[in-house]
């Protein structure tokens, strides 16, 4: 395959991921949901509490916001992802439900201020992902620059519907696989090379 060749599968292959994700039932959607909220509590519940990433979802994303309460009561402080450059890292800012937001470069709601927080572990939403861990995004390489950066760098929890398993991403040098990808059906831990 040539170098041309694995961006351009990726952009059809997010193409159809996206519209396969998009057509789930909202019902459905619901439901598998609620079985990635209930895998995801004994994920968490053993780790000592601190700063847990969390995301905004936007297209047919799985919705972990309901669980944030919980998560705040529970002793974890959250924080959004703020993008400040189409080549930055993620900036992590404080969230609760009511922290003020504006749309950010990509009309995403992130925390209009606050300072940088370091993550302990980070929820990345994906529209793909491999049997090796490998998370297929949007393209922009947020994730990756930001795991690349922290140190010490946080435990990466990739989050979505199993409808979203590939074969291969076809990673690139930078993509940096996540430590679990929890599904609907699995918590895939990263397997040990």
């Amino acid at each position: 395959m040539s170098e041309a060749e694995p961006e351009s599968w990726r952009q059809r292959e997010r193409a159809r991921l996206l519209a396969a994700r998009l057509a789930v039932s909202p019902a459905e959607r619901e439901a598998r949901t609620a079985r990635i909220a209930a895998m995801l509590s004994p994920l968490l519940a053993p780790r000592n509490r601190g700063i847990l990433g969390f995301y905004w979802p936007v297209r047919g994303e799985v919705d972990l916001r309901p669980l944030a309460p919980a998560l705040i009561a529970g002793g974890w402080q959250l924080a959004l992802p703020a993008v400040t450059g189409p080549a930055d890292p993620l900036d992590y800012r404080a969230w609760e439900p009511g922290t003020p937001l504006g749309l950010g470069r990509y009309r995403i709601p992130e925390p209009e201020s606050g300072a940088t927080l370091h993550p302990d572990i980070l929820l990345a939403p994906l529209v793909g992902f491999d049997a090796a861990n490998y998370r297929l995004g949007y393209g922009k390489g947020y994730f990756d620059r930001t795991l690349a950066l922290l140190d010490p760098r946080p435990v990466a929890i990739g989050i979505g519907f199993e409808l979203s398993f590939v074969a291969s991403v076809f990673p690139r040098r930078h993509d940096i696989p996540m430590d679990f990808i929890l599904t609907e059906a699995a918590l895939r831990p990263k397997p040990s090379r």
